[in-house]
């Protein structure tokens, strides 16, 4: 329920506040005074599009906030804590730069989170609302939504999608097999060409250091020779030198113990240097002068780099194109295979479909019944006590050969008829009812839609528009009545209506200094009846109106 909101630096508004309560709130006032205003304040709050065109002339930025008392915590996200009188406060601002912020209870929250809460406290109606009536989507939407239908219709939504994306594949498929027998043989091709190859991870570098080391063999047997000579085969070698070194230090240790350590690390490193001479010797033999290796080398370094110009820029990625097209090549073979089980699914498919959309019409039709009673006995309460209402379902054939049958809302349409007066056959509501005909009926759907959300705050903007007289009577019972279980907020031009509130706020536009501000009050028991007169007169007052106008608050007031 909303108890406050505040409005301010909004079009004409500076700055405006309203305490709100339970019941039946009216708004009333001239024609342009800024009754909109305030149902857009809402709107924004509740997340609507925001633009800075809607900031008062010479403001950097508007301020929209509200507070809402909860019956539970049920209508709002777990995340959000409400405080120890379980209320509720949102906040949303909008500034010149276009920027826009909104808060619950002081966290910052994103806008779409704003939306979703909005749409769980707050309903508000447009006078154009029933052209919602005139579009037959709405009407199976309707239907959907009131009889429970939402989980089962997602399902039915999914099985048609599915049955679609088996199709297309089917089709994909078939398609690759007009062109099946020549893309083996290109793929068998290439398998061929690169598994003879032999190729393996790594081995393109190895080639290349060895076409380095064959470039420069010749250099690099001459720097091998002359430390060979150097190590080992000299006279004055370092393997010479070490075995005297070896003689001497061996002969002083006899004098001398210490050196026997030293003694037995020049053996250590005598084995170093046999070891490094084994080393180089082998080196020689391995990388003498070889223009036929060159030669082979270089030959198989131009076979990889004409795979890699075809299948990758790596010997990696060749070998990693090798394993796709062997994939695909299973693929291939096993297409016939994969159609049959395409097609068995497809069928397999299509029974879900079926029984999931029979589900669909069964429960479409049997709670169809429930609103056509439903309905009629809210239209007997608006001056149509002598309406029929029915919902006709269209149902067509489900076939796989059609796809257009398939369809994600499943195997019906639905449409709202409407006999109005007695002796009329039933014909389309979109094409017989008046505009205050459809004004009613569609307050009729709200009301028997909102039966199980009791304590939601519905706001009515003008849906009294063409209507008056005994209609506008019955329509104020009805909200009246409506709110007994809802807090209703109305605009309205109505005296009928106007009187048949528990609570009434009127609208005015005042201008000063140049400036246009849009003032709202709260109008105590002896203010009303010059305002309900003002609404059955005009702006000229006579005791005729007023006298109306103090019956009419008695009468309904009486029945508070």
């Amino acid at each position: 329920m909303l108890r406050y909101l505040r409005i301010k630096n909004l079009a004409t508004i500076e700055e405006v506040e309203l305490e709100l309560a339970p019941g039946f709130t009216i708004l009333t006032g001239e024609t342009g005074a800024g009754k909109s205003i305030i149902i857009d304040a809402i709107r924004l709050l509740l997340g609507e599009k925001a633009t800075p065109d809607l900031i008062r002339s010479g403001k950097n930025e508007a301020a929209i906030e509200a507070v809402f008392e909860l019956e539970s915590n049920e209508a709002i996200p777990p995340e959000i804590e409400l405080d120890s009188d379980h209320q509720l406060f949102l906040q949303r601002t909008i500034s010149s730069q276009g920027l826009s912020k909104s808060y619950a209870n002081g966290a910052l929250i994103p806008l779409k989170r704003l939306k979703e809460l909005g749409d769980r406290l707050i309903d508000i109606y447009g006078q154009n609302d029933h052209i919602f009536l005139l579009d037959l989507t709405n009407h199976l939407l309707f239907l959907d939504d009131w009889a429970g239908a939402t989980e089962l219709k997602e399902r039915v939504k999914q099985s048609a999608q599915k049955i679609r994306g088996l199709i297309r594949e089917k089709l994909e498929l078939e398609a690759r097999q007009k062109d099946r027998a020549q893309r083996l043989d290109f793929i068998n091709f290439q398998i061929k060409e690169i598994e003879e190859a032999c190729l393996s991870a790594g081995e393109e570098e190895q080639l290349l250091q060895e076409r380095s080391i064959l470039k420069n063999a010749e250099k690099i047997a001459g720097l091998v020779n002359a430390a060979i000579d150097l190590a080992y085969e000299n006279e004055d070698s370092i393997t010479t030198s070490l075995k005297r070194l070896e003689t001497l230090t061996s002969d002083l240790a006899a004098y001398f113990p210490d050196l026997k350590a030293a003694s037995s690390q020049l053996d250590d490193f005598s084995i170093f240097l046999k070891e490094l001479v084994n080393n180089l010797i082998e080196l020689r033999d391995k990388y003498a002068p070889s223009p036929a290796r060159q030669e082979e080398i270089e030959e198989r370094l131009s076979q990889l780099d004409r795979l890699k110009r075809k299948y990758g820029s790596t010997i990696e990625e060749v070998l990693q194109h090798l394993e796709q097209i062997k994939n695909e090549k299973t693929n291939l073979e096993k297409s016939e295979e994969k159609q049959t089980e395409l097609e068995d699914a497809i069928q397999q498919a299509f029974i879900d479909y079926r029984r999931l959309s029979q589900e669909l019409s069964e429960l479409r039709q049997r709670r169809a019944k429930d609103l056509e009673q439903l309905l009629v006995k809210e239209l007997e309460q608006l001056a149509m006590n002598r309406a029929r209402f029915k919902v006709d379902f269209r149902s067509h054939q489900l076939d796989l050969e059609d796809l257009s049958t398939i369809r994600e809302t499943g195997g019906e349409e639905v449409e709202f008829l409407l006999s109005p007066n007695p002796g009329e056959d039933l014909k389309p509501l979109r094409r017989i009812a008046s505009g205050g005909e459809l004004s009613r009926i569609m307050l009729a759907f709200k009301v028997i839609g909102q039966a199980s959300e009791p304590g939601k705050t519905l706001i009515f903007d003008e849906i009294d528009a063409g209507i008056g007289g005994q209609t506008a009577d019955f329509l104020a019972r009805k909200l009246k009545q409506l709110a007994q279980s809802h807090q209703i907020i109305c605009i309205t031009h109505l005296p009928q209506i106007a009187s048949a509130a528990h609570h009434h706020y009127h609208i005015e536009k005042k201008t000063e200094k140049g400036r246009t501000y849009t003032l709202v009050k709260k109008l105590n028991d002896n203010e009303r009846p010059e305002e309900i007169a003002r609404l059955i007169s005009g702006s000229r007052l006579t005791e005729a109106s007023l006298q109306i106008a103090r019956e009419l608050l008695e009468q309904n007031l009486s029945s508070h």
